[in-house]
């Protein structure tokens, strides 16, 4: 039997997205030197054109980016390296999803909203002037959910990325939340994929994971599979905060994490 922990940390970055440091080995070295049963690379996807913005890898670059995992994969054969992909949905671009899922044979697909209007990636702190006044946060955050309550129903992921990112700089509409959170997490129920716990809010201006406690009492109790996850940018943040990321699952009610091979999904229990 292994007795590696029964975690994976599939959301990790390259160098060809950009904004992170570090070669996929060495974030594979670190999730070995943690015990980690499994670690998978999720980059963000190419779009068709590769002036689209400034932090993914272009469409000529995706050779490398299947190179550069298969590297790893044989320099750590005693740890699976699982190949996945951090996919922008898009309303209107569900075909291209379709078309980057059939370029290699993926472990597993991550969806992730950034942008809710075009040229509008609502986390990049150069927006940050567009958060000024309740208003203007309740209008964020309404077209965020909208969106992302779209991007979970179409079925194209295994996996959904930072289900509340829209608080990643403190910024939250006054009152009860949960009338964000309870389209995104009925459509999930019913297009069955899994939403992950992602460490890297504990890393910038929120200081806590996504998403929140109250989002992951409602998954859980809607059925929703999970899996723990760092966003990790650098080989350091691999596994960042897990175990404060496995209490906050078990507080929610959850015993168990998901593993993906080839687009299959298998239930483990989480570690006592």
């Amino acid at each position: 039997m292994d007795s590696r922990p029964a975690i994976a940390d599939y959301h990790t970055h390259t160098p060809l997205c950009q904004h992170a440091t570090g070669e996929p080995h060495e974030y594979v070295r670190r999730a070995f030197e943690l015990g980690l049963r499994e670690i998978g690379f999720s980059d963000h996807s190419p779009m068709p054109a590769d002036d689209f913005d400034d932090w993914r890898m272009k469409l000529e670059e995706f050779p490398i980016y299947l190179e550069k995992v298969s590297k790893a994969q044989n320099k750590y054969p005693n740890i699976p390296v699982k190949l996945g992909l951090e996919v922008d949905f898009f309303d209107g671009e569900e075909a291209w999803c379709e078309k980057l899922a059939e370029m290699a044979d993926f472990d597993y697909l991550i969806g992730s909203v950034h942008y809710i209007a075009p040229g509008w990636d609502m986390d990049n702190p150069k927006w940050i002037g567009r958060w000024k006044g309740q208003a203007a946060v309740e209008e964020i955050w309404s077209s965020y959910w909208e969106i992302y309550t779209r991007c979970v129903a179409s079925g194209l992921f295994d996996i959904l990325a930072h289900p509340d990112l829209p608080k990643k700089f403190g910024f939250r509409p006054e009152g009860d939340l949960r009338k964000y959170y309870e389209p995104a997490i009925e459509a999930a129920a019913k297009a069955d994929v899994c939403f992950e716990i992602n460490t890297a809010g504990w890393r910038k201006e929120v200081k806590e994971a996504y998403p929140s406690l109250e989002f992951l009492r409602m998954a859980n109790k809607a059925g929703i599979p999970l899996v723990i996850s760092s966003d990790a940018h650098a080989p350091d943040e691999v596994g960042h905060r897990f175990g404060d990321a496995m209490t906050l699952a078990r507080e929610a009610g959850y015993s168990q994490t998901a593993l993906f091979s080839k687009r299959q999904r298998t239930l483990i229990d989480l570690l006592e």
